[in-house]
């Protein structure tokens, strides 16, 4: 039996019964609702111009996050609340001090992208609501990194950013949105059925577990940043969906065994935040230039290595610290580590009826010296080029246990074999260093595409290694304030 998708919006509880399971956010906003302030620039979370603000019920506490609208499902939507740049007029007609800030600041040129602008804005806003210090530059350039604009050279909105919180406060009714939510909370699984299509979103680790077993073809989606463009971009039919963001079990983190356990659908964010408490100095770069705020609330570190992109930026650093993948179907749980759980592009050791539980990922030990890498031709929200991770142990200035891992260089993400044996037992010096390095060109051979040519990605995975070398070597390290790169790949040279 299907149930209908029902959320808070302006201020009332909506229910739709009638559209397609992969009907986006911003096509029902704007061609159900007619609600046209939300833009659809590229309809594939890149340009930001579809941001609106979701909330939801987490631990009894409103969460307000900014989302791209272009690919979010409605369905998984359902016991949320949607907020829109129509949402942002005062009561008595006034401009919110964000869109006045934009006003005031000349941050609107030809305007199509200010709507989502004006909503990442809303986000932090909210965020800093009852605090003594106004955002700083940090805050801002994160919050509008996943906003685009054509016009403006973002100068006067990020003034605008500051100039927002020196204007009279506008409220924000928190207590209705939740007493809205409070009433759209399930204590079964959501069904939901439209268009000869069934969209299932379980609530226990065994509901999915049996709900795949019976389906063990239909899609499974989590963030939607990957699945929402199959459909967005590639036109793809998805079949029946099973949703798995409802799943108590894949929301947890938790330590085990001395590595850190994080579920299948908990956010990138979350997942970053959590596993950067223990490798700030490696990993908190990454986290901050991995996508953009909006992808990163929604997206999900399971959903990241389900997919198995060969040029994702987390699987690499996680193959280099030996990191696990929890796979469970109705049989059980199966362990492996995520290096043999990919097999060639984009094909992965996972039986039918089996799904990512979580990722297990060792915590620091003494004498390892972990970096990670990224490459790209644009600081903000790129896809990279070549992403490297090492991990050595060094033992009396004796590599033990080398670990290289890079994306981009091959059809997955995988080690370097070769190179690693040469490193292995020897002293870590130029000599050493010079070795392993000439050995990645027998470990692989990466193609030339719009990203970088063949010959551009072998030679500065080479000199990654070297600079990895070069700030950990024993005799005169060499101390760098950033530890991770994520340069244009014109900047770096032999």
């Amino acid at each position: 039996m299907s149930d209908p998708i029902r959320f808070y919006f302006q201020g009332q509880i909506q229910q739709v019964d009638d559209v397609a399971p992969t009907r986006t956010l911003l096509q029902h906003l704007r061609e159900d609702r007619h609600c046209t302030g939300t833009k659809e620039g590229c309809a594939e979370g890149d340009c930001g111009a579809c941001t609106v603000v979701v909330g939801e019920m987490k631990n009894g506490q409103l969460e307000l996050q900014s989302v791209n609208s272009c690919i979010q499902f409605m369905p998984a939507l359902d016991g949320k609340a949607v907020f829109t740049v129509e949402d942002l007029q005062q009561a008595d007609g006034k401009l919110h001090p964000v869109q006045q800030a934009l006003v005031e600041c000349h941050g609107s040129q030809c305007g199509f992208c200010t709507p989502g602008f004006a909503m990442s804005l809303w986000s932090l806003y909210l965020k800093k609501e009852g605090q003594d210090k106004p955002a700083c530059r940090k805050e801002v350039d994160e919050t509008l990194s996943g906003n685009l604009c054509r016009c403006t050279g973002y100068r006067p909105i990020i003034d605008a950013a500051r100039r927002m919180s020196e204007l009279p406060a506008a409220q924000f009714d928190r207590a209705a949105v939740i007493a809205g939510l409070q009433g759209l909370q399930r204590g079964e699984m959501f069904t939901y059925e439209a268009d000869g299509q069934s969209f299932f979103a379980p609530r226990t680790l065994q509901q999915l577990a049996e709900i795949r077993a019976a389906q063990p073809k239909a899609t499974i989606l989590a963030g939607s940043t990957d699945v929402g463009l199959w459909v967005t971009k590639q036109m793809r039919e998805l079949g029946n969906i099973i949703y798995v963001r409802e799943v108590d079990e894949l929301k947890q983190i938790r330590t085990v065994d001395g590595k850190m356990e994080i579920g299948a659908a908990v956010s990138l964010n979350d997942a970053y935040g959590a596993i950067c408490r223990h490798y700030p100095d490696e990993l908190t770069e990454m986290w901050q230039r991995f996508a953009s705020q909006p992808i990163r609330n929604t997206g999900t570190l399971g959903g990241s290595v389900a997919n198995g992109s060969p040029i994702g930026d987390s699987a690499p650093w996680m193959i280099a610290l030996g990191a696990e993948i929890v796979l469970r179907s109705v049989q059980g749980q199966r362990v492996l580590l995520l290096e043999s759980f990919y097999l060639d592009y984009m094909k992965k050791d996972m039986q039918p009826g089996e799904f990512v539980e979580a990722v297990r990922i060792p915590l620091p030990k003494a004498g390892q010296h972990f970096r990670t890498y990224k490459l790209a031709k644009r600081y903000d929200q790129d896809i990279s080029a070549v992403c490297a991770a090492f991990a050595v142990t060094l033992d009396g200035g004796i590599v033990r246990d080398a670990h290289i891992a890079f994306g981009g260089m091959a059809a997955t993400s995988r080690r370097a074999p070769k190179a690693e044996a040469a490193l292995n037992g020897q002293v870590w010096d130029e000599s050493t260093l010079k070795n392993a390095m000439a050995l990645l060109a027998e470990d692989y051979t990466p193609l030339t595409d719009m990203r970088a040519s063949a010959a551009y990605r072998m030679q500065t995975a080479q000199n990654l290694l070297r600079r990895f070398w070069l700030e950990t070597r024993t005799d005169a390290p060499l101390k760098l304030q950033a530890v991770n790169v994520f340069a244009p790949a014109a900047t770096v040279t032999a």
